[in-house]
């Protein structure tokens, strides 16, 4: 079966990159060396998000491109999902490619929390092309729309496929709040039922797991699923490396959290958490 996008998208995602203006890229041709991507959905993804910046000049000169692009893309959807459905899954194909232009509004709010969160950032363009936590987010969060449709084996997918890309694994479960980025990002892992509120900042090797598994009664060996094992942070908060906050607990607004804390109790707002003793360092001479 061959599908065929017939919602609206495309003339919003055409709006909106009329509407671009600076320090995001505008309307000026350029042209970088091709990436080609083992998922050709997450190539197109990032053509329609920021085509400036992906030789995709055309589709911000003519709509139709961006329909068939949608075109494209939703063939794709349809595709990777069939194999994990016995029922008509375009309606879900639809919804999903009709959410683009909310996310790529989103999108942008995080390119400017990672250039704002980053000293050593130079450009939007950059962030976009090269930040490994900005792919990350952009997978995601159109696997999370994806995963709040049903169709979470193929969601799935996608963010496995952008964990082998940047070392950074978030489920497409997981609920992302906007402005959110992640600095460096190798070795982050974020699980299916954590929240992040609104302005997060995390940096390399940050865990939000779990703290424990309960087992399926009756089922040898099988642990339960479908509860709530993740930590729920909020708004304005920085968690620094190497951290491992897990379990169903609360981080509060405004909290910073120092690197290689270990955390498995609720933290309230407007609280510093750090190690307060390090294990002393000894040095000795070779010879």
């Amino acid at each position: 079966m061959e599908y065929g996008y017939t919602g609206d998208a495309h003339e919003r995602l055409f709006e909106s990159y009329q509407a671009d203006s600076e320090p995001f890229p505008e309307q000026t041709p350029m042209e970088f060396p091709k990436r080609e991507h083992r998922r050709k959905e997450v190539d197109i993804l990032k053509r329609l998000f920021f085509p400036t910046c992906w030789n995709s000049d055309e589709l911000i000169q003519d709509e139709l491109a961006v329909l068939n692009n949608l075109d494209a893309l939703g063939a794709l959807f349809y595709a990777g999902m069939r194999p994990y459905s016995s029922g008509d899954i375009s309606e879900t194909v639809a919804k999903t490619i009709d959410r683009l232009p909310g996310i790529r509004r989103r999108l942008k709010k995080d390119v400017e929390a990672a250039y704002k969160g980053d000293p050593a950032a130079k450009t939007y363009m950059e962030i976009i092309r090269s930040y490994p936590g900005f792919l990350a987010i952009e997978v995601q969060r159109v696997a999370h729309e994806l995963y709040e449709l049903g169709a979470t084996e193929y969601a799935r997918e996608l963010t496995e496929y952008a964990k082998t890309e940047t070392g950074i694994d978030i489920h497409p479960g997981a609920e992302i709040g906007d402005y959110f980025f992640i600095d460096h990002g190798t070795g982050v892992v974020i699980g299916e039922t954590a929240t992040v509120g609104d302005w997060v900042r995390i940096y390399q090797d940050v865990t939000l797991g779990a703290l424990h598994f309960e087992e399926e009664e009756g089922e040898e060996h099988a642990l339960k699923k479908g509860y709530k094992r993740h930590p729920d942070i909020g708004d304005h908060v920085v968690i620094g490396a190497g951290t491992k906050v897990l379990g169903d607990i609360t981080v509060g607004n405004h909290v910073s959290i120092g690197a290689n804390s270990w955390v498995t109790e609720d933290i309230p707002d407007n609280t510093k958490v750090f190690v307060s003793e390090h294990p002393e360092q000894e040095r000795k001479r070779n010879d």
